[in-house]
């Protein structure tokens, strides 16, 4: 039961840390978008890459051993859903599309992907 706690406490942690990160960010793109105003692609691309550097980064972080990968593929779909209803909150609105199904999936990765390195890097360490 402890190691369902702590691996509990880890996934939320990433997920919650991501969700405060994106909001941040996207803030800040958000405020770059409006003095520069570029192409919406070059917007939709930049926020894609935020969300997914974010989710990578705080999993390699926040996760540890044993079974990093699932926990890992947990934070990033956990942190995905909540940054979208931080976003709902903020924004007044769902928007989900298609693209919302493949966001889920590449953050899954990318936040399994990220805590296997960090198990990884602990363990040479």
């Amino acid at each position: 039961m402890e190691n369902f706690k702590r691996a509990v406490w880890e996934t939320a942690k990433a997920a919650l840390c991501y969700t405060v990160y994106c909001l941040i960010a996207m803030a800040i793109l958000a405020a770059i978008v409006k003095a520069a105003s570029p192409a919406q692609t070059i917007v939709t691309v930049c926020g894609w890459a935020l969300k997914f550097i974010g989710c990578f980064i705080f999993s390699l972080i926040f996760i540890k051993r044993p079974r990093a990968l699932f926990k890992g593929l947990a934070a990033g779909l956990a942190g995905t859903v909540l940054a979208m209803f931080a976003f709902a909150a903020v924004g007044g609105g769902f928007h989900v599309s298609l693209f919302f199904l493949l966001e889920l999936f590449v953050c899954a990765v990318a936040g399994g992907a990220g805590a296997l390195l960090g198990t990884k890097l602990r363990k040479e360490a």
